[in-house]
């Protein structure tokens, strides 16, 4: 149980955080934004928020506004039924996760700035009353900044997804011809073995900001990390490529840091939906990944067609080349593709399998 002196520290940050202390239950929140309780609960709950007794004084005004402008968003047909519950739930995964991050990189810059001599109550070095207070007051200075921060690269993100969503047509499905991308680390299990968890954390930062760094150098996105891999899209075959074969070749430079990788690509109809893409040529670019050998790119049919130019259904023979224009429109970047003859790609018999290389 925690000490009166840890809780009010914690209380401290959590007023600070939400604006204010705590003063109303939930249903004096839901009563004075004029919302029906069981749509506020509703809301908490896709938000992923625990639940609270009714007699438990946890919210403040600011969950009060919060339930109001939802409700103006909901008449704005924004949030309407159908889009409600997704929406929110994203909004709620998404922010927990970054939340999580942040509280563990404030506390461990509020403990490295603590004094290690002095013990807790407990007897515990490193995690001292004063550190508690050095969070609070790291808190109180540093999240403003963040919060500042998150707004602006969202809002520099509505930006360029505003300009994607109008350079196509006026009423664009959500569905569109993308080339999925997925980059694996090989032998990622016995690499991890061998790294503290510090260390790991560090190595798998370095992984995905150097796929992030080359996904933006040609013009692809990064959508999000599964662990060991990297999921991204490219509106050109040739966009995915590059990106695909760049970090191959870094991957088997000995002379780079970067881990040994492999990649799959498939090209075709791609629903996105909440900043997540789903459809068949995910699941083939994944198993073609699973598929791929240590150093290498896979690709099915639909990206070797709009690699080469060949008809999607036809087999290129073994050998059989072709070109891409980069995503620049300059120098045509050439390509060899190879087909195995013995692939078989699990739910996909059909699909076939070329190995990508620079020609």
């Amino acid at each position: 149980m925690s000490e009166p002196g840890d809780r009010a520290a914690l209380e401290a940050v959590e007023g600070m955080l939400l604006g204010a202390p705590a003063t109303l239950t939930r249903a004096q929140v839901a009563d004075r934004a004029g919302v029906d309780l069981a749509v506020a609960q509703e809301l908490w709950r896709l938000m992923g928020f625990a639940d609270v007794d009714d007699a438990d004084v946890a919210f403040t005004e600011a969950d009060v506004q919060a339930l109001r402008d939802t409700e103006r968003l909901v008449a704005l047909g924004v949030l309407g039924p159908e889009r409600r519950a997704a929406l929110v739930r994203t909004w709620g995964r998404s922010y927990a996760r970054l939340a999580e991050w942040q509280t563990r990189l404030l506390t461990e810059v509020a403990a490295d700035g603590a004094d290690p001599a002095v013990p807790d109550r407990a007897g515990r070095s490193g995690r001292t009353d004063a550190g508690l207070g050095a969070l609070a007051g790291l808190a109180e200075e540093v999240v403003p900044l963040v919060e500042s921060l998150q707004g602006y690269v969202w809002r520099r993100h509505l930006a360029s997804a505003t300009a994607r969503t109008l350079a196509a047509e006026p009423a664009a499905s959500p569905v569109s011809d993308q080339t999925v991308c997925f980059v694996d680390i090989v032998g990622y299990t016995h690499r991890s073995r061998a790294l503290s968890e510090r260390g790991l954390a560090a190595w798998l930062e370095r992984f995905e900001e150097t796929c992030a760094d080359t996904a933006l150098d040609h013009g692809a996105r990064v959508i999000k990390n599964i662990g060991d891999e990297v999921l991204l899209v490219a509106d050109t075959a040739a966009c995915a490529a590059e990106v695909a074969l760049t970090l191959t070749a870094r991957g088997a430079d000995p002379d780079d840091d970067f881990p040994e990788v492999r990649a799959g690509l498939a090209h075709g109809p791609v629903l996105s939906r909440l900043g997540d893409v789903f459809g068949e040529a995910v699941n083939v670019a994944a198993r073609l990944t699973a598929l791929a050998r240590p150093g290498t790119v896979l690709v099915d049919s639909g990206a070797r067609a709009a690699l080469d130019g060949s008809p999607d259904e036809a087999a290129a023979p073994d050998g059989a080349g072709g070109e891409a224009l980069d995503e620049a429109g300059a120098e045509p970047a050439a390509y060899s593709l190879r087909r195995l003859r013995r692939a078989s790609v699990k739910d996909y018999p059909r699909v076939g399998a070329w190995v990508l290389r620079r020609a």
